[in-house]
């Protein structure tokens, strides 16, 4: 009799936990938290996949996204300098001289509430900056274009971009032959 009991209790302890473990599954519904323009806003670190023809670079960067403008503290032109100065010690050495180069990438920014992200869309400034090989300063002017939206995911807070360097200016004179660099940012997260 005792064991009829011990084993009715056990039963009935079963099912109730059960049945509450049911209804709790019912209830643990994801809803997403909406994002609002102004959640693009802060420092990111990101991942920066660069490609020119079949060469590919990978590195670490940081950014700073406020208001309307993306801020590079430190822009990568690894790849424009070693596009322009073919000799890749001259090309380093002038890498090591260049120092860290500010750009800033002005976007407009679009809610759109269906997918819970933001729409970025860029318009890129050309990028400027002076250099030296074998003793003569050269000005370089990049032109820059983005051809796709950028997006930051409520979901993950995550940001994510691309934009390529179309054409490359020496003292005025256009670079040739010259193929298209792209920076590509596949994901970046908040600080």
């Amino acid at each position: 009799m005792k064991k009829l009991i011990v084993l009715r209790s056990l039963m009935i302890a079963m099912f109730a936990f059960l049945g509450i473990s049911m209804i709790s599954c019912e209830i643990d519904k994801y809803e997403p938290v909406p994002v609002k323009l102004d959640d693009v806003k802060g420092n990111y670190k990101a991942r920066l996949v660069t490609s020119q023809g079949n060469k590919f670079n990978e590195k670490i960067i940081e950014f700073t996204a406020k208001d309307t403008i993306i801020t590079f503290k430190d822009f990568p032109v690894r790849e424009i300098v070693k596009t322009v100065v073919a000799d890749p010690v001259k090309a380093d050495t002038v890498l090591a001289h260049i120092g860290k180069i500010e750009y800033k990438l002005d976007y407009q920014s679009k809610l759109n509430v269906d997918q819970n992200i933001i729409e970025l869309t860029f318009q890129p400034k050309d990028l400027g900056f002076q250099m030296t090989v074998d003793g003569t300063t050269k000005n370089i002017v990049v032109k820059l274009k983005a051809n796709q939206k950028g997006f930051f995911v409520g979901y993950d807070s995550s940001l994510r971009f691309g934009f390529e360097a179309e054409k490359i200016n020496i003292d005025g004179v256009e670079f040739s032959p010259y193929q298209t660099i792209k920076y590509d940012i596949p994901i970046s997260v908040k600080n």
